[in-house]
């Protein structure tokens, strides 16, 4: 009861409380989506290195490939952007299929693998100037429609959206990790071979969720088109598309679902808001300070840290 009650709070101060506050400042509420779109790439990446047991350098392929897809679909064929931003998810996950040979590789063959298709995807998307704009780019993406009245683009409305689809991306995750597959993902971490000798399919499990993070992470991509209304090759299949959701990640706690969401926040609007102005230059150094020292202080993350300080509490209490 207590949980629920809860989650009704967070869910109404997420909905109705950080419009009515920062909705009048564009600035502000442009850094809290920023910090979304961040924590949607790190539940994406979270997923697949919890569930998975994979870790990757790469997911900024699923990221530029779902932006790609669903700028195209909507300016060049006239897909509703809604729907767009859905296939840009779809997109991705047919990346995402085209890395499906790597799964033999293990540790950092694995994630160098897919960093090196990463690379591969920008090219492309440079070279391919008929459809991407090449190195050019692609300005004036529509934004956001207006649904049921209301205008979407909006920073209000924008903001509305992807909250929308980080949160159910949460419940997605929850969803498998409490399922039969999750239970043997989890015990995959301790044995492999135990679980493949009980009739467990780990290459296929891998496969499912490497799929999954990829539609995840396309589909923030699409939405992060959308929202900025230009593309080009360098800025979709940026690196800090990897290693600013990686430290948030492993800052929030990227074991619990919760975790990267808060840790992409935290890290993203502490950096703009106060580390920024007080170091303009190289300000980014500090997030690896800080990463460095959330992982000697506690290899759970911000979560972890947490719950050690509530134990000793009580310990103590």
């Amino acid at each position: 009861m207590k949980l629920n009650k809860l989650l009704i709070a967070v869910l109404a101060a997420a909905y109705i409380g950080v419009p009515l506050l920062l909705g009048a400042n564009a600035y502000v509420m442009s850094l809290v989506i920023a910090s979304l779109v961040i924590g949607g790439i790190a539940l994406s990446w979270a997923l697949l290195g919890n569930l998975g047991g994979m870790v990757s350098f790469g997911h900024a392929a699923f990221f530029g490939v779902g932006a790609y897809t669903s700028a195209v679909l909507s300016m060049q064929h006239g897909v509703p952007v809604f729907l767009g931003v859905v296939l840009g998810g779809v997109g991705a996950v047919v990346a995402a299929i085209v890395m499906l040979p790597v799964l033999r590789l293990r540790g950092p063959y694995f994630a160098l693998a897919i960093l090196a298709y990463a690379h591969i995807f920008r090219i492309l998307a440079t070279e391919w100037q008929s459809v991407t704009g090449g190195s050019g780019g692609i300005a004036s993406i529509p934004r956001l429609p207006e649904l049921f009245g209301y205008d979407f683009s909006s920073k209000v409305g924008n903001y509305l959206v992807i909250l929308t689809i980080v949160l159910l991306f949460a419940w997605a995750y929850d969803a498998i990790r409490r399922s039969p597959h999750g239970l043997a993902l989890r015990a995959m971490h301790d044995s492999e071979d135990a679980t493949r000798v009980v009739g467990v399919n780990n290459t296929l499990l891998k496969g499912l969720m490497l799929i999954v993070s990829a539609f995840m992470c396309g589909v923030v991509g699409a939405f992060n088109a959308h929202y900025i209304n230009f593309l080009e090759p360098d800025y979709a299949f940026s690196a800090g598309w990897v290693t600013i959701p990686i430290v948030a990640a492993i800052f929030g706690g990227y074991r619990t679902i919760t975790g990267p969401l808060v840790g992409a926040v935290v890290v993203y609007l502490v950096d703009q808001l106060f580390v920024k102005n007080l170091m303009p230059t190289g300000h980014q150094l500090v997030l690896g300070v800080v990463l460095v020292a959330m992982i000697i202080a506690s290899p759970d993350g911000l979560f972890g840290l947490v719950k050690k300080f509530m134990r000793k509490k009580d310990a103590t209490a």
